[in-house]
């Protein structure tokens, strides 16, 4: 008689993963976890039964830092330096899941060097492909206008054009190099936050984020990319950790699923196709237990439906309610 084999525990516990796993049931074959990171939700979904996952991310560290961990699981998880927006390439062919979970992740924000945190100085870098051009650079080199919509559409940020003229300001002076010194000139545009609000420097530092890494852009093709990699019945699901993330989501999955209508009044109403996605479960948030635990998870929201057997096709991404800069460039 085999013995049962222990299930494999994460390093720490991702934000959600209970409600993920519960909605996604029953887990088995193959999935893709498209968003690696410390693995926490590729662990999960081997614990609850999948057979393999392949765990695919474009920062090569934390590729290398789980080279141990897929030489101790073995065939069982395969590691991708990739890009999710082809996930299906990277994938071989049709899975029964793909779990993105958006945004940066807790490993990168604990590390001051990488320069993801203004409650940790350190370079202004942002890259989560660690090539490429930094926040610094784009701080430094891009136009007021451009700076301004950047923070305004990516962030959400009502004082985008004023902290914008102070960034011009602050750099005639000297290059702007570290998170200290740009959470620093954020502040000081704006008022000081009271208990329980989120720091002055969050919606700036998110939206300059954003558009060094180009997440919305990679959303709408990662998204796609699902779509074309999900076996009929195979389940997709999406953590979001602000409302522009969540609202590509909801607008995706609501046009795949043939409930779409228009981004906005300007846009053209989507055409009516063959369903691409059904069982659209409603959207979920942590409740207090996880909250208590994780302070992180205040903004997090799971979206999680399945795949029909429709054949994928083309995404319009004016029906996605992606930022204007994503629909210019």
């Amino acid at each position: 008689m085999m013995c049962p084999v222990p299930p494999i525990r994460p390093p720490h516990v991702p934000v959600l993963l209970g409600p993920l796993l519960a909605a996604v049931a029953p887990v088995s074959r193959t999935w893709v976890d498209g968003t690696f990171g410390a693995g926490g939700y590729a662990l999960g979904l081997l614990d609850a039964g999948a057979e393999r996952v392949i765990g695919i991310d474009r920062d090569p560290s934390a590729i290398a830092m789980a080279a141990p961990l897929a030489a101790e699981l073995g065939a069982r998880l395969t590691l991708v330096h990739g890009d999710f927006a082809e996930l299906d390439q990277h994938a071989g062919g049709a899975v029964a899941g793909v779990v993105l979970d958006l945004g940066v992740s807790s490993m990168q924000l604990d590390q001051a060097q990488r320069g993801f945190s203004f409650l940790r100085d350190g370079p202004l870098d942002m890259r989560m492909t660690q090539e490429g051009p930094s926040a610094a650079d784009l701080v430094n080199g891009a136009s007021e206008t451009l700076l301004a919509d950047i923070l305004f559409h990516y962030g959400e940020e009502r004082a985008a054009r004023r902290i914008a003229r102070a960034i011009l300001r602050a750099r005639a002076d000297a290059p702007i190099e570290t998170t200290g010194a740009l959470a620093g000139i954020v502040e000081s545009c704006l008022p000081r936050a009271k208990p329980g609000q989120s720091h002055p420097a969050t919606r700036s530092f998110q939206a300059l984020r954003i558009a060094v890494n180009d997440e919305y852009g990679q959303l709408a093709r990662g998204l796609a990319a699902a779509e074309r990699a999900l076996e009929p019945g195979g389940a997709l699901a999406v953590v979001t950790f602000h409302s522009g993330e969540d609202r590509v989501v909801k607008r995706f999955l609501q046009a795949r699923s043939g409930r779409g209508g228009r981004a906005n009044r300007y846009a053209p109403e989507a055409e009516t196709e063959a369903p691409r996605f059904d069982r659209v479960a409603p959207a979920v948030t942590p409740d207090a237990q996880e909250l208590a635990a994780n302070p992180r998870a205040r903004s997090a929201r799971l979206r999680v439906a399945r795949r029909t057997a429709a054949p994928a096709g083309e995404v319009d991404l004016r029906t996605l309610g992606l930022p204007r800069l994503v629909l210019e460039t």
